[in-house]
């Protein structure tokens, strides 16, 4: 099952991107959860395996979907906490908005969706926030707010979930700007798990560092990397936007 974030019936707290399991039902909850929820869960899944493929008409009927089933409640809580999901997927793959779904929605979010809005920006958040960001990021906050590269650097790595540790990869160079080790993670994760939409993105941008420290064989080496993405029969171009990072 995919890392995503849940619900859990009937009306759940934030679980964020590092949980594996139930998506938007709690599976271990009686009585069953309702089919609002089961709907919504099923349909949030495709989307994101859909999205992290590149394949953008999937990913935007399953979204719909998605939405549709959570409108069902009438709950503008619930509502946001989807949005934020989707933004989070999208973050993980350096596509940096700023959540406009969500904010049409943030005046009656909840804590922990606040927490976590500020945090997929990389702003700086107080310890209350902190705490209600989901356990795997905690310590990636921790160490953006010292200032601590080596340390964000290891909680990136230490992030289980693949599709977590992406999107803390994401909020660590939106912070700190790139670093080689910090893109090798990222190209990696996406690799092993056969992700086209985020390893595309995090190659070109890991190409485009190459070529400005003047690595030239490194640069080849990752371009060699986006062609084979590039040349797969029948897959859709997926467009990225190439995020300002030089510091």
């Amino acid at each position: 099952m995919t890392s995503t974030p849940h619900f859990s019936a009937p009306l759940a707290r934030w679980s964020a991107i590092a949980v594996l399991g139930c998506a938007l039902v709690a599976c271990s909850q009686k009585p069953p959860a309702a089919d609002w929820a089961l709907n919504a869960e099923s349909a949030s899944e495709r989307a994101t395996q859909a999205y992290l493929r590149a394949d953008q008409r999937v990913q935007t009927l399953e979204w719909s979907r998605a939405r549709a089933e959570v409108e069902r409640t009438a709950s503008p809580q619930l509502l946001a906490r989807l949005a934020l999901m989707r933004c989070a997927v999208e973050h993980a793959s350096l596509q940096w908005n700023e959540c406009g779904d969500y904010l049409a929605l943030a005046v009656d979010a909840e804590p922990p969706e606040q927490a976590y809005a500020h945090y997929l920006q990389a702003l700086p958040l107080s310890v209350q926030q902190m705490a209600q960001l989901p356990a795997a990021q905690q310590p990636v906050a921790r160490a953006l707010t010292r200032g601590d590269r080596a340390a964000a650097l290891a909680a990136v790595s230490a992030v289980e979930a693949p599709l977590s540790r992406l999107l803390a990869a994401s909020v660590v160079l939106r912070a700190q700007g790139p670093s080689q080790a910090l893109l090798a993670e990222a190209v990696d994760t996406a690799s092993a798990q056969g992700w086209r939409r985020p390893l595309l993105a995090w190659l070109l941008l890991s190409a485009r560092q190459a070529q400005q420290a003047g690595d030239v064989e490194r640069a080849q080496r990752l371009e060699r990397r986006v062609r084979v993405l590039e040349a797969q029969a029948g897959a859709a171009p997926a467009s990225h936007p190439r995020p300002e990072t030089g510091r």
